[in-house]
Formats: structure tokens, sequence, C-alpha cells
């Protein structure tokens, strides 16, 4: 289906839970409390509009949180999509804590890709960044995963980590440390190392955001032959480069400094049922009330693909992010799904 601009909406992201087992400094602070189950929405119904979704044209679902590891019966949900007709590809995204253990049943589900949230490769600032010392064990799942041929990306956000982190690096050629190392990550794997800048919502807006108009030059300039990678990798807006002599290639999600508003194919389920157009307000159309109401099989489908064009013809032209006060959502990021 088309939006009012002409875009094919044909991506949906749906978060599970807005639980997480870390504290990341800008997605989740300790002091944010979790939903009720009751307020959550069945798998059951997940799948009842994930059903209607696709009878709208929407082709491909990422299943995120929170994390949704953390929610029981996890790897059943991908299974029941991907037995949706129309429904070509599910994958996740996911902090890596529970990966190693739940990979065969990923697999079993038919999990299409798995992106792996890592803003560093250095032990005792992850520690600092999450509140927790797994890094080793979140690699030992990125690892395996790759091992299994599954398509795996890693996902980091721009964060000024030296601007607040305690015992930061202080050299500005220091920087960009996090960067350079996790680049690494793409020369002996075939895999994509993704830079997404920080939006400016929930306790993100409290953090100092790395520029890509920075980042890009600092990245791509320490790599002599370093060209465009014009090769499609998935459903993101990320602009890719390729390393020479590295097997993965290396990408930048510019929201704010190259915003791709104008090719946006997506819309986003919350895990209480509340469907956005746009990650920056607060538009959109609450589905769960309608999951809940007392109707026919055939009148609530009906009604729900009604909500899903409603909400796909409300979609914005653009994000605001460049402009603090047009920012309508107000919501911690784990609340929305990212």
């Amino acid at each position: 289906m088309r939006d009012r601009f002409g875009r094919e909406i044909d991506y949906l992201r749906i978060s599970i839970t807005d639980k997480c087992n870390l504290r990341c400094k800008y997605c989740m602070p300790g002091d944010i409390e979790s939903l009720p189950m009751r307020e959550i929405l069945t798998y059951e119904e997940i799948a009842c509009i994930a059903g209607a979704a696709a009878e709208c044209g929407i082709k491909k679902i990422r299943i995120t949180g929170g994390e949704p590891l953390v929610r029981k019966g996890c790897c059943k949900l991908i299974g029941m999509l991907k037995a949706i007709p129309g429904i070509k590809e599910v994958t996740l995204t996911t902090n890596g804590i529970l990966l190693e253990e739940l990979l065969d049943e990923l697999c079993l589900a038919g999990i299409d890709g798995i992106n792996v949230s890592i803003d560093t490769l250095d032990p005792g600032r992850y520690k600092d960044i999450t509140g927790y010392d797994e890094l080793d064990r979140v690699l030992r799942g990125l690892d395996r995963a790759y091992e299994l041929g599954i398509r795996v990306k890693i996902n980091a956000v721009s964060v000024d980590w030296p601007l607040f982190e305690k015992g930061g690096p202080d050299k500005e050629e220091d920087r960009f440390k996090d960067a350079y190392d996790l680049v690494g990550l793409s020369r002996d794997r075939n895999i994509d190392v993704r830079f997404i800048e920080m939006m400016p919502i929930g306790s993100g807006k409290d953090f100092q955001a790395v520029s890509h108009d920075l980042l890009i030059p600092a990245v791509t300039g320490r790599y002599s032959g370093i060209i465009r990678d014009e090769n499609r990798h998935g459903n993101g807006p990320a602009i890719y480069y390729r390393i020479p002599g590295h097997k993965g290639s290396v990408g930048f999600i510019s929201a704010i400094h190259g915003p791709f508003c104008d090719h946006c194919n997506r819309i986003r389920l919350t895990s209480q049922g509340y469907l956005k157009s746009c990650l920056c307000f607060d538009t959109g159309v609450e589905l769960k009330s309608i999951l809940r109401r007392d109707m026919t099989d055939n009148e609530r489908a009906e009604a729900i693909r009604s909500g899903i064009r409603d909400a796909i013809l409300c979609k914005p032209k653009a994000h605001s992010f460049n402009r603090a006060e047009k920012i309508s959502e107000k919501h911690a990021m784990s609340a929305i799904g990212g």
C-alpha cells in the first residue's frame, strides 16, 4: 500500500515487550517501570494484526522490544509470523544476551536475519553503558549466529560517550575509538556494522549524539580504497561502504544529518497495540481496543485493516528530529520499539 506521498509501505516493526535485561543509559534507565502483561498484546493478537497488515501490503516484519528474547515464546511467535501468507521475511533485533542459548529455536522458527546491538568492544565501557558485564556472552552469540549462516548485522548508536562517561577517552583522536573497533568486526566476517545517529526520544534526548557529518569521514578516512557499496542490504536506510580486505560492509543510518524520509517504508506496532506511522510523532491508530472488542472475526479483521490503512495514510512527509519543539513522541524508546 502507498501512503499520501507515494511511498510503498511494506515493512512493519513489532515491539513484543517493553522489558529488557540491560539498562543502557540512553534507552532504558533503571527507574523505568514495565507494563503489566494484561496491557501487552498476546502473540495471537500480534499474529492477527500481522495477518491484516500482510493483506494491506506488508511483506517484511522485524521483531523488537525492549529486548524481545526476554519474552517467553518469542521463537514461537516468529514461526507464527513466518506462516502468514504474504510475509516474506521475519527478522529480529536483540541485545544478544540470550542469543546463544536461543539460536537453535530461532533457526527452527525460520528467522531470516538478526541485528545485534553493540555500542563498544571495550568490556569496561560496555558495562558502564549497559549496567552489566555481558560483552563476552553477546559476542559468543554473535559468532555462533554467524557460524550457523544467519544474516547478521551490528547496530551501534553514535553517542559521544566521553562527554559523560567517567574514565572515558580524553584525547580527540580517541573520540571514535569504539567505532573504529566495531568496524573491525567486518574484517573477517561477512556482516554489516551499522552506526545509527542518536534520536532525541525518551532518555536519548539527554545525551550528546555524534553527528554523522563527523563520524562518516572519521571512519571512512582511515581506509584507502574505500568505496560506496551500492548493493541492497535488507530493509533499512543505511548508506554502506566497502573496505578493501573486509568481508563485510560498514553502514551509517543518519536520521538527523542524512534524513531518509523520502524513502521510508515502515510503520511500527508498540507492545501495547498502538500502530505508529512515524517514530518522531505520537500520531497513529490504537488497535488493541479493536482486538478486544466484542465483534465477529470478520468484523474485527476488517476493522484492523481499516486501522492499518488509516495509519499509513496519516504517515507524515518527514520527521522533525532537528526541531525539538515539533517532536510529540514522549515515550521511552523501549516502549516504542525503535
